[in-house]
């Protein structure tokens, strides 16, 4: 399926923080109304980014308590293997799915960029477009820092393997979702920016832009990713104070996610949103594997 105009719809962000329970959660439904950041106007010079989670304890020793984790008799039949995961290949540079940003986001520690735009109406948006968000250079960068998402008013279904009914009722469905973000996260013109913590709070909003503005919107931008990653260093020490770490692949792909079963060389780990994914400790770095058994040898488990 493709979406016409330049900017494909994207869904926006944030993440909620599951217990482990044995059914993945769904995100959205789990989802507490989001915070409201500063305004922030281009061409004005100020604003302030808020900054969440500073009231985190210290980190503490990376061990995941005993009672956390089934260490036999598990069934993991029917939870998707976590090699799939670390190897799916990523999609364009604007998400489509909320959800999918959530758990990108969470995985790489970066924040959230959400553009609200109407590519068909709104003259700002397109020169936003030209002038910042299309270029290469800012590209490059934004690859680097940001999960980004578009959410499109611009809507247009024409796959061709859809009958008229079935575009009628996925535009339908689409316009709806649209509406619902925009009345979560209080959007009312176009362009609207909004950045988020990896966690998915609000952090600062950018209304409007100015022709001629592209280098002070990206430097504001730049500002929210700094404060950002404050923030998601005191996020992650909560989570790791819960058992959380970061694993990682032989390929270097990474997953955040905490361990709650082990057998016979299979884990079950799962993720702060409630995914939940199974894989042999064989498919893992040498550093995850040197950890399994350090939490082994803690338990007398051979």
């Amino acid at each position: 399926m493709r979406f016409s105009g330049k900017c494909a719809l994207g869904l926006a962000a944030g993440l909620a923080i599951a217990g482990c329970a044995k059914q993945s959660v769904n995100i959205e439904d789990s989802l507490p109304p989001p915070g409201e950041g500063p305004t922030i106007r281009a061409g004005t010079g100020g604003g302030t980014v808020v900054v969440s989670g500073g009231n985190q304890g210290q980190l503490p020793t990376n061990i995941t308590p005993p009672e956390d984790i089934s260490w036999t008799g598990f069934d993991g039949e029917g939870i998707p293997e976590l090699q799939k995961l670390m190897s799916a290949p990523k999609k364009g540079p604007w998400e489509e799915s909320e959800t999918i940003a959530r758990q990108t986001a969470a995985r790489e520690g970066k924040p959230i960029l959400i553009w609200f735009t109407d590519s068909a109406r709104s003259p700002m948006c397109k020169a936003l477009s030209a002038e910042l968000f299309a270029t290469r250079e800012f590209g490059k960068w934004a690859g680097d820092h940001l999960v980004r998402l578009r959410v499109d008013s611009n809507i247009s279904v024409d796959d061709p393997k859809f009958s008229l009914d079935e575009k009628i009722t996925r535009q339908t469905e689409l316009r709806n979702y649209v509406k619902r973000l925009k009345k979560r996260y209080r959007v009312l013109g176009h362009p609207s920016v909004l950045m988020l913590n990896p966690s998915g709070e609000v952090m600062t909003r950018y209304r409007g832009y100015r022709r001629g503005d592209a280098d002070y919107f990206w430097g504001l931008i730049k500002q929210g990713v700094v404060s950002s990653e404050t923030a998601y260093a005191s996020w992650r020490k909560g989570l790791e104070k819960k058992g959380y770490r970061e694993w990682r692949g032989k390929g270097g792909r990474k997953v955040f996610a905490k361990l709650v079963s082990y057998s016979k060389g299979t884990l079950i780990l799962i993720e702060p949103g409630g995914g939940r994914y199974k894989t042999d400790e064989s498919r893992l770095s040498r550093g995850d594997r040197k950890w399994i058994e350090a939490q082994k040898a803690l338990r007398g488990i051979e």
